[in-house]
C-alpha cells in the first residue's frame, strides 16, 4: 500500500478542490482477482464490514457532492459508509467485454503477456474510451465548489489518478488500488497532485484544510 504520495501521516487532510476516491468493499470476484467490470457482483459479508469501516475515515466530513457508479457494489458501500450520492454513469468500471469474468493468468495462457492497460479489449470498452470517461468525471467533480466524494471502481479510479497529474491513461498501471480504500487527489497550488493514495484502515476522520 502506498500511504501517501505527499503526506505520509494517517490522517490526510481535504482541501476545498479536491477529489476523493473510494473503491467499494470486496466482493467474491475480487478475492480472486478476476475481471469485474459491468457485471453487477455485491459485496461479501467482509466487504460490506470494510464499507461500514469507512465511516471512521470519512466520518462526518462535508463534502459538496456525493457521486457513486451505477453498480450495487459501490452504490451499496456510500450507504454503508453513511452517504447518500447521485448515481454518475460515467463512474461505471471498465467494460471487459469478452475477458469479463477472467483472471490476467488465465488470459495469458492464450495470449502472452496480455493486459487491460496494452492489449485490445475484445467487445468492450478500449483505454482511450475508458479515459474519456474519467475525463468528463474529473470535469464534472471541478465544476462543483468544494470537495467531492466518488464511489467507484478500481480501474476506473485507476486511469482516473493519471489523468488527474496529466499522465497518460496507461500511467494508471502505476497505481494499485485495493478495496475499500480512500485516495485523494488534490492540489499543491495549481498543479495538480496525488495527495493520498490506497489509504486503508482507521485513521480517523478526514480534516479540511484551505
Amino acid at each position: 500500500m502506498i500511504d501517501s504520495v505527499t503526506d505520509t501521516s494517517n490522517e490526510p487532510n481535504v482541501g476545498a478542490q479536491d477529489l476523493v476516491l473510494i473503491r467499494h468493499g470486496q466482493t467474491e470476484w475480487s478475492t480472486v482477482r478476476k475481471h469485474t467490470g459491468r457485471s453487477d457482483v455485491p459485496l461479501t459479508t467482509e466487504g460490506r464490514d470494510q464499507a461500514e469501516s469507512l465511516r471512521n475515515m470519512l466520518h462526518q466530513f462535508p463534502f459538496t457532492a456525493v457521486f457513486t457508479s451505477p453498480l450495487s457494489r459501490a452504490r451499496d458501500t456510500m450507504k454503508l459508509a453513511g452517504y447518500a450520492g447521485t448515481v454518475l454513469d460515467d463512474l461505471a468500471e471498465w467494460d471487459y467485454g469478452e475477458y469479463e469474468g477472467r483472471r490476467t493468468e488465465d488470459i495469458r495462457r492464450e495470449i502472452p503477456g496480455w493486459s487491460v492497460w496494452t492489449h485490445p479489449i475484445r467487445g468492450g470498452e478500449s483505454l482511450a474510451e475508458v479515459a474519456d470517461r474519467a475525463d468528463r468525471v474529473i470535469a464534472r467533480a471541478l465544476s462543483v465548489e468544494g470537495p467531492i466524494a466518488l464511489f467507484g471502481h478500481a480501474h476506473l479510479f485507476r486511469v482516473l489518478g493519471a489523468r488527474w497529474i496529466g499522465l497518460p491513461p496507461a500511467g494508471g498501471r502505476l497505481l494499485t488500488l485495493d478495496t475499500a480504500t480512500v485516495s485523494v487527489l488534490g492540489w499543491e497550488r495549481e498543479q495538480r497532485v496525488i495527495r493520498v493514495w490506497n489509504l486503508a484502515g482507521e485513521p480517523g476522520p478526514l480534516d479540511q484544510t484551505t
